[in-house]
């Protein structure tokens, strides 16, 4: 069973009628070790009638995270909406989105109230954003939250609300949001066969150079189906779901002060198989970090200069000769990556750059008519291309008032090529880490070196899969798998 299942003290609590999903009485769930078994990766709403310390409900949450069961409440939940001292971390973030709200709303009350937040849905529509806020930091079915309105609106107490505890109205509430918060499982108009796995795909609707396009997400999408895998496409704004996935993969250009570091995070606090996962983006989308991982790996890179102060300048001059090219640290798709061809243009553009990092790093100029990019999943290779220059332009990428502008692509099978070129991307790639990854190498004049290595390298139908066809995809699919039933 892949669905979710339903925990209540008593049948009477939560019907089996009311609901599409299994209900099982949390006696029934404590007592029978072999009933875990067949429900395999289900998904527990515990709706005990007490979250109480040793209580059946706190046991029930206890042993479904034992048993391998994504449970909400989780006990760490439990414990932390026992006491302030508990959860006094997180008020003063929510309490910021608590006033702004207010402010939104022009909302003028001058009074202590309740609010009651069921699956982070709340009756009040001022509250909606803070509702969803407060169900990513507490993953409680049922939360009342004690406030005083004024000038700026405090949070006097958090507290986890049973089912057994609400009133009629605030039941039928309660109900409705459940049946929201779990519709997506069970919706099945065209009568498909449920799948046995959930695959959440990160991406971002406003990103102008998205590492895979919406037309290749839903050929994946197809692909997926096969596999019995459901895919399902998220957004920055559906973190609080993220928990109700078997495993995360990220197609928004990544970041670590972005949204997607944060969706990593959450993805590795819930022990969900993760492409790209933290350590890789640390490792990748900071270019100084990445430059010495490599040379501390034996990897080939080019002759580099870090810049921290003006005597660096005259250093990078001397052993790099000119042009060069200057990069900030954590610049994506070839943003942040400017060529410079005299020692003014040298002193004028990293001024300008010191003024948002403390670090820049300078690189002898090497011309190539394309970069190689060797795709690499679990330290083997994934897909191999070579990517040509923008027309005009010394990059594969140019950008300008008008957009980007991205010279061609040659797809080319991976036992025809070079194997050196093919050594130093797997070597590259596994100094990072076992997911996926794109190394970008340049050949001139007999010699190769990495370029660099992208822990969210693009993916698109067509291009990088135009020679393993559906083979990528099913890779890219079974190291999921592989790691879920793990």
């Amino acid at each position: 069973m892949t669905g979710w299942v339903i925990l209540v003290d008593q049948a009477r609590d939560f019907p089996n009628a009311d609901t599409p999903h299994k209900v099982i009485t949390t006696r029934d769930y404590l007592a029978r070790p072999k009933l875990f078994a067949m429900l395999g990766r289900a998904k527990i709403i515990n709706l005990s009638r007490s979250y109480n310390y040793q209580s059946k409900g706190y046991y029930a949450s206890l042993l479904a995270e034992a048993r391998g069961h994504r449970v909400i409440p989780t006990v760490e939940t439990m414990l932390d909406l026992r006491e302030l001292k508990l959860y006094e971390q997180s008020l003063p973030e929510l309490q910021e989105a608590l006033t702004a709200a207010a402010l939104k709303a022009q909302a003028t009350e001058d009074t202590t109230f309740d609010l009651l937040f069921c699956f982070g849905f709340v009756q009040d529509s001022r509250f909606e954003a803070f509702g969803r806020l407060l169900f990513d930091w507490y993953r409680c079915p049922a939360i009342e939250v004690t406030i005083t309105a004024g000038k700026r609106w405090k949070i006097e107490r958090l507290r986890a609300r049973p089912l057994a505890k609400l009133g009629p109205d605030e039941a039928e509430f309660f109900h409705k949001s459940l049946h929201r918060h779990t519709q997506r499982d069970w919706r099945n108009p065209r009568g498909r066969a449920i799948a046995r796995y959930s695959l959440a795909v990160l991406h971002d609707p406003q990103d102008a150079l998205p590492p895979s396009s919406l037309d290749t997400l839903r050929h994946f999408s197809r692909i997926a189906e096969k596999q019995s895998v459901a895919v399902e496409l998220i957004t920055r704004k559906q973190l609080a779901e993220l928990a109700e996935f078997d495993a995360l993969f990220i197609r928004a250009t990544t970041s670590i002060d972005s949204f997607t570091y944060r969706f990593a995070q959450r993805a590795r606090t819930e022990g969900m198989p993760v492409i790209d996962d933290p350590q890789s983006m640390i490792r990748c989308t900071n270019k100084v970090y990445l430059h010495e991982l490599l040379e501390a790996h034996g990897v080939p890179v080019p002759p580099t200069v870090m810049l921290a102060e003006n005597e660096d300048l005259i250093k990078a001059e001397r052993l790099l000769g000119w042009p060069m090219v200057l990069k900030i640290p954590d610049g994506s798709f070839s943003r942040g990556v400017h060529k410079v061809e005299t020692a003014q243009a040298l002193k004028a553009l990293s001024d300008e750059l010191f003024e948002d990092t403390d670090l820049l790093l300078a690189q002898k100029f090497m011309p190539t008519r394309f970069d190689w990019r060797v795709g690499v999943l679990d330290g083997e290779p994934l897909f191999v291309c070579q990517y040509q220059m923008a027309r005009g332009h010394w990059q594969i990428i140019k950008h300008g008032p008008n957009g980007a502008r991205e010279g061609g692509s040659k797809t080319i099978p991976i036992a025809d090529a070079p194997p050196r070129v093919i050594d130093a991307a797997l070597k590259a790639a596994r100094a990072i880490g076992s997911g996926l990854y794109g190394v970008d190498i340049k050949e001139t004049n007999g010699s190769i070196v990495v370029i660099e290595v992208n822990d969210n390298p693009n993916l698109e139908h067509g291009v990088e899969d135009l020679i393993g066809k559906d083979e990528v995809w099913t890779r890219l699919l079974n190291w999921f798998i592989k790691r879920i039933d793990a």
